[in-house]
C-alpha cells in the first residue's frame, strides 16, 4: 500500500497536483470533522460556514444555522455586540465567555477564541473556535450555591445562637483541652480573653446541685453511656458570684477502650424561664386557691381555664366547662350584655366591679361583681380575656334588708312628720291673730325644718327604690320658672345668711317628673347653702341654650378639687376636707341627683375651682 504520508515530487521538485488535491481534501476532512465546534462569521454578522462539531454543540442542521446573523443564536445582545466590535477593530479574542442558545431551548456557556482573516485588508470572514464549559460553568455554579446555602445556614444557625445566646463548649479530655464560645463565657461570667478549665468550671457549680451533677458524671463515665446529656443546674458566675440556672446538653464520645475522649455539647441560661416557670407556680397556686372564680376565655368567648372556686360557684367542673361558651352561664335577658363586654375588651378596655347575674349548672340566678381583662400577648395584641367573679348573693340580700328596713322607718317617720307640717302650716295662718313676729317667725321655721326633713327621707326611699330599680317616672308638662321659685322659696326659710336668687327665662316649659326635678333642684340649693359656710349669694337659674333648657345652681363657696369632681357623684362620697368636716351629710344627695337626672335621659355637670365656688348645671329637652 502507497504511504499516504509521502508525498511525490516532479523532476523539479514541487508536489504534483495529485498530491495537492489530496491535501486539501485531508485539510477539509480535518476542518469539517474536528472535535473543536468552528464557524466563519462575515463583516455582516453573518454565519457562513460552521463544522459539525458546531452544529452538534448547537443542535440545529446546517441550513438552520448556517445563513444566519450570529447574534440570533447568542443570550446577551451586548456581549455578541462587543465581540464583533472588537473582530472589527482587528482584536484578537481569548477565551471570552459567552452564552449560546441551544435548539431545544438550553443554554450552552461557552468560551470563544477568534479573529478576522483579511485580504487585502479587507474584513473577509472570523476564525471562530468555541469551546462548550457549560459541564464547568453548571458545576460551579452548584458548588456557589452550596457555598451560598451553607453561608446562609451558618447565617441562621449564628442568628438563632445570638437571639437565644446559646453558647457551644468542647472537653478533648484526651488532649486535656476545654474549648468555650464567646456565649459560654458571658454566661460564667468570663471575660472574653480568659479561660478555665472543666474542673474548675465544675466547681463554680452551686453546692446545693454539686452533689446531684457528680453523680450523673460518675454514671456516664462507668457505664460508658453515649445517651445524650441533658441537665439543669445552678452555678455562681466567676467575676460576681451571681447564682444563674444553666441548662447542659452534649454528647459524650468514647474511645475504643471505653475511656471517656471527648464531650461536647450547649449551654444555656435559662435563669428567666426557672423564674418565670416558678412565678407561674406561685400565681397557678393562688388562682387554684382563690375563693373568687377565676376564668380565662378566648376572644369569642370559649372557655379556657376553670378555677375551683368557679366550680363551687356555678357547679360546672373543669371538664364540663372548658372549651365550651362563656354564654352557657349567662341568663337569657343578659346576653346583649356580655356581647358589649366582649366588644370592649377587644378594644383592649378594662370593666371592674360590674354587677350583674349569671346562672349556675342547678338554675339558679346568682348575684356576681365582675372584673374583666383583656389578656395580651409579647407584642400587646389580645389573644384572650380573664374574668374574676365575686358571690355578691348574700351582699345584696343584705342591702335589700337595710333598704326594706329604710323604707320602712322612712314611711313611719314621714306620718307624724307630715302631721307636724300640717300643725305647722295651720299655726302659720293662725299667726295672722297675733300680734307678737316671733311667733309667725318660729312658726315658718319649723314648717321649713319639717320639710327639710320629709325632703331627706324622701331621698333614702329614693335611693332605695333605685337600687331596686323600681324608680319610676311620672312624667307630665310643665313650667320651670314656676317650680324653680318654690324651691327658692323653700329653701330661703332655712338660712338667713344666703341670698337666694332666681335668674329664669319665662315661658320654658319641659316634659318630665315635677316631683323628681324639685328633689334635683332642692338637692343641689341645699348642698350650695350648705357648702358656702360664710354666706354670699346663691342663684338658681333657667334658660334656653342651644335648643335645650339649661338649669344651674351657682355658689360662690368652698369650691370642690378636681380629684374630688371625678368622684363627687359615686354614693356616700364625701369630700375629706378640714373645712367641711363639720357640715352635716350622707353623701347621697349628689348621687341621688345623678340617678333621677340619668332616668330623664340626662346628667349632671361640674365646674368648680377650690376657694370660688361651683356651677352644677344639666339640661333637658324642651317641651
Amino acid at each position: 500500500m502507497k504511504d499516504l504520508n509521502k508525498r511525490t515530487v516532479n523532476s523539479g521538485g514541487e508536489l504534483t497536483s495529485r498530491d495537492l488535491e489530496f491535501n486539501l481534501a485531508e485539510a477539509i476532512d480535518f476542518i469539517e470533522n474536528a472535535s473543536m465546534p468552528l464557524h466563519r462569521v462575515n463583516s455582516s454578522g453573518v454565519i457562513i460556514w460552521a463544522n459539525r462539531a458546531e452544529l452538534n454543540l448547537l443542535g440545529y442542521a446546517k441550513d438552520e444555522y448556517v445563513g444566519h446573523a450570529i447574534s440570533d443564536f447568542h443570550v446577551d445582545p451586548e456581549t455578541i455586540a462587543d465581540i464583533l466590535t472588537r473582530l472589527g477593530n482587528d482584536d484578537t479574542l481569548y477565551n471570552y465567555p459567552a452564552r449560546l442558545k441551544h435548539k431545544d431551548g438550553s443554554i450552552k456557556h461557552v468560551l470563544i477564541n477568534s479573529n478576522v482573516w483579511r485580504k487585502d485588508g479587507e474584513f473577509v470572514h472570523t476564525r471562530c473556535f468555541t469551546r462548550d464549559i457549560s459541564e464547568k460553568v453548571m458545576e460551579e455554579e452548584k458548588h456557589r450555591r452550596l457555598f451560598e446555602q451553607l453561608q446562609e445556614s451558618e447565617s441562621r444557625l449564628r442568628l438563632a445562637i445570638n437571639s437565644t445566646k446559646l453558647g457551644t463548649w468542647d472537653w478533648n479530655s484526651g488532649r486535656g483541652k476545654m474549648y468555650w464560645s464567646a456565649e459560654c463565657k458571658e454566661i460564667l461570667g468570663l471575660h472574653p480573653d480568659a479561660h478555665i478549665s472543666f474542673q474548675e468550671f465544675l466547681a463554680q457549680i452551686d453546692e446545693a446541685d454539686r452533689s446531684q451533677v457528680n453523680d450523673k458524671a460518675e454514671t456516664i463515665i462507668n457505664n460508658s453511656s453515649t445517651e445524650p446529656v441533658d441537665i439543669s443546674f445552678r452555678i455562681r458566675r466567676i467575676y460576681d458570684e451571681d447564682l444563674r440556672w444553666v441548662r447542659i446538653q452534649g454528647s459524650i464520645f468514647f474511645d475504643q477502650n471505653g475511656r471517656l475522649n471527648r464531650f461536647i455539647g450547649t449551654m444555656l441560661d435559662i435563669t428567666d424561664a426557672v423564674q418565670a416557670d416558678q412565678q407561674n407556680a406561685h400565681l397557678a397556686a393562688i388562682i387554684a386557691s382563690s375563693n373568687d372564680a377565676i376564668v380565662a376565655k378566648t376572644t369569642e368567648g370559649k372557655i379556657t381555664t376553670w378555677n375551683s372556686a368557679a366550680h363551687k360557684m356555678f357547679g360546672y367542673t373543669s371538664d364540663e366547662i372548658v372549651g365550651e361558651s362563656i354564654m352557657k352561664i349567662i341568663p337569657e335577658d343578659r346576653k346583649d350584655e356580655e356581647l358589649h363586654i366582649l366588644s370592649k375588651l377587644k378594644n383592649g378596655e378594662s370593666v371592674e366591679h360590674f354587677e350583674t347575674k349569671r346562672l349556675t349548672k342547678a338554675g339558679t340566678l346568682i348575684d356576681v361583681s365582675l372584673t374583666i381583662s383583656p389578656i395580651r400577648d409579647y407584642n400587646g395584641s389580645i389573644i384572650g380575656i380573664s374574668k374574676i367573679a365575686r358571690d355578691i348573693t348574700e351582699r345584696k340580700r343584705e342591702e335589700k334588708r337595710k333598704n326594706d328596713f329604710v323604707a320602712m322607718v322612712s314611711h313611719e317617720l314621714k306620718t307624724p312628720l307630715t302631721s307636724i307640717l300640717l300643725y305647722a302650716q295651720l299655726l302659720i295662718k293662725k299667726s295672722g291673730t297675733v300680734q307678737d313676729d316671733t311667733f309667725l317667725n318660729m312658726s315658718s321655721k319649723i314648717e321649713a325644718y319639717v320639710k327639710r326633713m320629709i325632703s331627706m327621707i324622701t331621698d333614702y326611699l329614693g335611693l332605695s327604690r333605685i337600687e331596686e330599680g323600681k324608680m319610676n317616672l311620672q312624667k307630665t308638662r310643665f313650667e320651670l320658672d314656676h317650680l324653680a321659685l318654690e324651691v327658692i322659696e323653700e329653701a330661703s326659710l332655712i338660712s338667713s345668711k344666703h341670698s337666694l336668687e332666681l335668674v329664669s327665662s319665662e315661658g320654658v316649659w319641659v316634659y318630665a317628673d315635677k316631683e323628681k326635678m324639685r328633689q334635683v333642684l332642692i338637692n343641689l340649693v341645699s348642698n350650695a347653702v350648705k357648702y358656702s359656710p360664710q354666706g354670699g349669694p346663691v342663684i338658681l337659674g333657667c334658660e334656653r341654650v342651644a335648643g335645650k333648657a339649661q338649669i344651674y345652681v351657682k355658689d360662690k363657696g368652698l369650691g370642690i378639687s378636681p380629684a374630688d369632681q371625678n368622684k363627687l357623684f359615686q354614693r356616700f362620697y364625701r369630700v375629706d376636707d378640714d373645712q367641711i368636716k363639720n357640715i352635716s351629710g350622707f353623701g347621697i344627695g349628689l348621687y341621688l341627683v345623678s340617678e333621677l337626672l340619668r332616668l330623664h335621659d340626662s346628667q349632671i355637670l361640674v365646674k368648680s375651682e377650690v376657694g370660688k365656688g361651683s356651677v352644677f348645671y344639666f339640661y333637658l329637652d324642651l317641651d
